[in-house]
């Protein structure tokens, strides 16, 4: 539819390094950021810890300035018609940028609460709480803080709104920042995180194009709440430092939270990081009470926000952590007994939470009716070949590339910068050193020479976090390329310190038997720096090339059709048509919509599949008949959907149809042998020979080469005293 176009030492021999990987050894730039927390008050720690937080800002600035230019050059959003703007908010984006203008266009704040709380508007024939249903308490915030701030004199709404976005960013990279430096103990580590974020950009984020997605408002929070996970996790704070810790902790996953649909299912994956640490004795009993209270913390808090979504209570992730805690306080002496017996203990005890976690989640549900997720669990279902492949929402997810496997010319360009050689070796030693270390402490120590060895290989609770985090969301980003976002950006901060911490240049010297503290120092110096200076030679002239390109927004059709919709249609006009096109039509016109992308409603579910009906083979009488039960009085045809050559076949928007009604699909191939032709032709092809059967019910009221609008006719009722005479005639 859219189009993007150009626009004009010491020689003796010291002693060796041991390769524990608890102690954190010093090297040149070993300042934590919490030294002077703990009262190191020098000179030097101040200095250096200063510098440290400078570069963090630095480069989240930089990152923030990057991102903008890119969104301005790509668009030239700063020279384009208001129109345009709110175009270029594309498919859901569109949606939540609307309520963010709904607010501000508000006579009051509580008004235009009032207004979103008995919404009328994003579902027609529909009363709905859209701070119930969906995640967008940001816009509500943003727009409050745009009323109370004086800018509104130098500062356009949407600019607020666009600069809050990419200010995450900034947020984004320092939280990885903070999250290297504790690891590593060198800001040096979190330098290099920064620089392979905005190098690695294509694949660390996508903020510049999908500004109002929901992963851009969470993410970053993740991120501190994985910063702060780290912290909470490292030895020797005081009691008053763990409490700050929790409360950063809580209060980082309930922003995350708030801001995502999903926060769930990211929750669920770091709640089995979490019991995976505590089954293998890497965490204290503590410290896993107080991780997962955490997380119910955050979700219970959005829950209330959210006027009791019933989402969250029937969440696996709340089932999950309520078996857990139940079935470990039930087992006592499962942390004791031989190696085998343990594993045996692990196991059963393992069967029993997962069996309890699907039990307490399927009786949630029942009690709740809640249907608002089974769409993503289809879709899980199908993508492993667990389910039907026909089913036609499962289908929309399965033939998006964004929830297919993720595509190897992302490994290309990781190793490209560097990024990925770092990060597989770091990986493969953690990983080394973490099932060594979770089979000692699987097994009970034999005297004092036990204890000695299990001190040897001692694995900072922090790290091990860290590993199993970055394995997980690795995992999941190779099932689900949508994912990636999650696990790149937490790669960074991996491979960072990987490089220049000493633990784990110490496994490596250790090996080749040339470990000395000298070496080391100078190791966890230099390489950095020599790899910063490769990524400056190679990357700095491209990434000077990229912001030079000057591009313009283009989309003349869609502009043409959102002034024709706002000049020539009544203002409560109800529209039909696909959920990225309504969304749009819902901010540029403020037109009462069918449907919309926010899918997470069973009933809208089936709504969408309704109004799809268009695009399918289906008898213009029904297909009225259906347009009419939901309300609208236009619907809205697109070539690009009608005539699709983007998904192969099978994947087409028509296709899922035909099959989801049992019909054969269009073009050359195999088709199941319980499909049968369809009787009619597809309704939005022959619509347009304006044939007596179709101009029966539809009255075109517009079009170009792209769109074509509909107005629905009134459907003539039957006249009973014709009917009467006639029968008494015959």
């Amino acid at each position: 539819m859219s189009a993007l176009r150009q626009r004009k030492g010491s020689k003796g021999k010291e002693a060796p390094v041991s390769p524990e990987l608890h102690p954190q050894h010093p090297n040149c730039c070993s300042e934590h950021p919490e030294r002077i927390w703990h009262g190191d008050w020098s000179w030097g720690s101040i200095i250096w810890t200063s510098i440290g937080w400078s570069v963090s800002v630095g480069l989240g600035l930089l990152c923030c300035i990057y991102v903008a230019t890119l969104h301005e050059n790509d668009l030239w959003f700063s020279n384009i018609k208001e129109v345009e703007r709110e175009i270029s908010f594309r498919t859901e984006c569109g949606l939540y940028y609307s309520y963010y203008k709904q607010m501000l266009q508000a006579p009051s704040i509580s008004e235009g609460l009032s207004e979103l709380i008995h919404d009328n508007l994003t579902e027609s024939k529909r009363t709905i709480n859209l701070l119930q249903r969906m995640n967008i308490y940001q816009e509500v915030f943003l727009s409050v803080l745009y009323r109370l701030l004086p800018i509104q004199s130098y500062l356009e709404p949407v600019y607020f709104y666009i600069y809050t976005v990419f200010s995450l960013q900034a947020v984004y990279v320092m939280a990885l920042y903070l999250t290297a430096w504790l690891l590593s103990g060198s800001w040096m580590a979190g330098a290099l995180t920064g620089v392979w974020y905005i190098l690695n950009r294509v694949d660390t984020t996508r903020v510049e194009f999908t500004i109002s997605l929901r992963e851009n408002w969470s993410l970053p929070f993740f991120a501190l709440q994985v910063a702060t996970i780290t912290c909470y996790l490292r030895p020797q704070l005081s009691v008053l430092q763990q409490k700050v810790m929790v409360w950063l902790m809580y209060v980082t996953t309930f922003c995350f939270c708030l801001t995502w649909q999903f926060n769930q299912f990211i929750l669920l994956v770091q709640a089995l990081i979490i019991y995976t640490l505590d089954c293998t004795d890497f965490l204290s009993t503590k410290q896993v009470t107080t991780l997962y209270l955490v997380q119910v913390s955050g979700l219970l808090s959005v829950w209330l926000l959210q006027f009791c979504n019933s989402m969250i209570l029937g969440s696996l992730v709340l089932s999950f952590i309520v078996a857990a805690l139940f079935v470990r306080h039930c087992q006592p002496g499962l942390k004791t007994g031989t190696f085998l017996v343990r594993v045996g203990k692990l196991l059963l005890h393992t069967t029993m939470v997962l069996l309890l976690t699907f039990t307490i989640n399927y009786l949630a549900k029942k009690a709740l009716q809640l249907k608002s997720d089974e769409h993503i669990f289809k879709f899980i279902k199908s993508k492993f070949g667990l389910g039907v492949t026909r089913d036609f929402d499962a289908g929309l997810y399965l033939c998006e590339e964004a929830f297919g496997v993720l595509p190897l010319d992302t490994l290309d360009r990781l190793a490209g910068t560097l990024l990925l050689y770092p990060y597989v070796l770091t990986l493969l030693l953690l990983l080394g050193v973490f099932t060594v270390t979770a089979v000692q402490n699987l097994s009970p120590p034999k005297g004092a020479s036990g204890e000695e060895k299990r001190r040897a290989v001692a694995f900072r609770p922090d790290v091990a976090y860290n590993l199993l985090h970055t394995m997980f969301f690795g995992l999941l980003a190779f099932s689900t390329m949508r994912m990636k976002y999650i696990w790149t950006g937490h790669m960074c901060a991996v491979a960072a310190y990987g490089v220049c911490g000493t633990e784990i240049w110490s496994l490596i010297f250790n090996t080749l038997r040339c470990n000395s503290k000298f070496l080391l120092k100078l190791v966890t110096c230099a390489v950095p720096l020599v790899m910063m200076g490769c990524l400056y030679y190679k990357f700095w002239p491209k990434l000077m090339e990229e912001l030079s390109e000057l591009r313009e927004f283009y989309d003349p059709d869609t502009v043409e059709l959102m002034t024709w919709i706002s000049t020539k249609t009544p203002r409560r006009a109800v529209f039909a048509g696909s959920m990225q096109l309504l969304a749009g039509i819902k901010l540029c016109t403020g037109r009462v919509l069918t449907n919309h992308p926010h899918y997470e409603d069973k009933d809208l579910r089936e709504r969408t599949r309704q109004v799809y009906q268009v695009y399918a083979r289906r008898p213009p009488e029904e297909v009225h008949e259906i347009l009419r039960a939901v309300g609208a009085e236009y619907v809205v045809l697109e070539n690009s959907i009608c005539y699709e050559r983007r998904h192969r076949r099978g994947c087409r928007l028509r296709d899922l149809l035909d099959l989801a009604n049992g019909h054969i699909m269009d073009g050359s191939g195999e088709n199941d042998p319980d499909l049968s032709p369809a009787p009619h032709p597809r309704f939005c092809e022959a619509i347009k020979t304006d044939s007596a059967a179709y101009s029966a019910f539809f009255t075109r009221t517009f079009q170009n080469k792209t769109f074509h609008v509909y107005k629905l006719k009134k459907k003539r009722k039957k006249n009973p005293t014709k009917t009467s005479d006639s029968t008494n005639a015959q």
